[in-house]
């Protein structure tokens, strides 16, 4: 029976139709990521020994230092939701991956010829989930994330789609092969992304409540800035302070919507600072182009379709709204970066950081600093590899002994987790 036969008004199947289409097609993520360094950083504030974190979307849901030793909710709902028990779980799990990761990193740094006065170092640990919502409220799994990082590199991470570890050096094929022969390890991490971190977002979501009641709606800008060109200028559309990150953005030049191939450029989908995101479109355009400019942006979960037209007002100074809007974002950013500068100045890596070839792994953030001079030698094969190479990544022996596991061994015994982030099996691989 139809929603019409069933005595519903019109109006009323409308607003489902729309409710339904805002939901289904949006995209969720749950994340969990773990963050230690070698020893605990001084003199910049923030900066913890260990971090552990999860994210919903990009929301963080709890947080856990190595300076407080709890696992505390950062959203109200968790904190409702979640019992004393949940906590209390949590917060040691959250101690038990710190030990892991402390006698990690002294790993490391001995296959590495590494020391306490060789710089700081860190490794890192990622893995959760993405799914997308469909039409009966369920959550379909998209993609899966298990990666390691030390130093800032890549280096080794799961490809759920083959089952199989990915290094992300030279250096990491030794343990590599390692892993993909333990199927149990396989197995269990390929369940978790795909079923169990699925299940506990679902869980999250719930908790949170619907999308249309946690999302927020863009404020959206056209207007036009100076151009390097002096007959030109530069048209951009901002939408800015929405939620969650999914929205459609289009420039449109007498009702045709203008493309890459147009000139159109995308900032895409970015962060405030404030659990909301930005997105900025733009095209150089003549002066005295007269055309009907207009910008159309969608936002499926607020159920915003907005279209605004350019009213050709040129630049006299600037612009003043694009300025006014990217002021907070630019100073959040700035006080980062000076953060990150001032830590590694006194750690001693600028040289490292600037030294950086083109071409070699993109660091993942937080930017962490690696003393340039370490372990220039190596017995093993990657001493066959580029000797200019100044990632120190590169430089793990490949017999290097990485004894990361998937679990705490407190909880490899449970039945069931009692939270998102615990892993159940443990395994020391030598």
């Amino acid at each position: 029976m139809s929603p019409v036969d069933s005595g519903m008004s019109p109006l009323a199947v409308l607003v489902l139709l729309q409710v339904t289409a805002a939901v289904f097609g949006v995209k969720h993520s749950l994340t969990y990521t773990y963050t230690a360094f070698a020893h605990k950083p001084v003199g910049l504030p923030g900066i913890h020994e260990f971090t552990a974190m999860g994210h919903l979307d990009t929301r963080m849901i709890d947080y856990f230092d190595s300076d407080q030793q709890l696992k505390v909710p950062k959203q109200p709902w968790m904190g409702e939701r979640l019992d004393k028990d949940y906590w209390v779980k949590g917060t040691q799990s959250r101690q038990s991956k710190q030990q892991w990761f402390k006698v990690n990193i002294g790993i490391l740094m001995n296959r590495l010829r590494q020391n306490k006065t060789s710089g700081q170092h860190v490794l890192q640990w990622q893995h959760g989930c993405e799914g997308e919502m469909q039409l009966d409220g369920t959550l379909k799994f998209s993609t899966g994330v298990d990666m390691y990082s030390y130093d800032g590199y890549d280096f080794l991470s799961f490809d759920d789609s083959n089952s199989a570890w990915v290094a992300g050096a030279p250096a990491a094929q030794q343990t590599k092969r390692t892993w993909d022969g333990v199927d149990v390890l396989k197995e269990y991490t390929k369940g978790y992304l795909e079923k169990e971190c699925m299940e506990w977002m679902e869980k999250f979501l719930k908790y949170q409540g619907s999308v249309l009641e946690n999302a927020t709606k863009p404020e959206v800008y056209l207007f036009a800035s100076k151009a390097k060109k002096e007959a030109n200028v530069i048209l951009t559309c901002m939408a800015t302070g929405f939620y969650p990150k999914e929205i459609q953005l289009w420039i449109k030049r007498n009702g045709r919507v203008l493309r890459r191939e147009d000139g159109v450029m995308s900032s895409g989908s970015r962060p405030n600072g404030d659990e909301t995101f930005q997105r900025k479109d733009w095209v150089e355009i003549l002066k005295t182009d007269q055309s009907q400019y207009t910008c159309e942006v969608i936002h499926k979960a607020t159920q915003v379709n907005i279209e605004k037209e350019w009213d050709h007002k040129l630049p006299e100074n600037g612009s003043p709204i694009g300025v006014a809007v990217g002021v907070p974002v630019l100073v959040l950013v700035l006080a980062v970066v000076a953060g990150v500068l001032i830590f590694c100045y006194r750690k001693g890596c600028i040289r490292q950081l600037t030294s950086k070839k083109k071409g070699s792994n993109d660091p993942i953030i937080p930017i962490v600093c690696s003393n340039s001079t370490s372990s220039t030698s190596s017995t093993s094969s990657t001493s066959s590899t580029s000797s200019s190479n100044t990632d120190s990544i590169s430089k793990i022996p490949e017999a290097v002994s990485f004894l990361a596991s998937n679990a705490d061994p407190a909880e490899s015994q449970e039945a069931e987790p009692l939270n998102p982030d615990v892993h159940k099996i443990t395994i020391s691989i030598i």
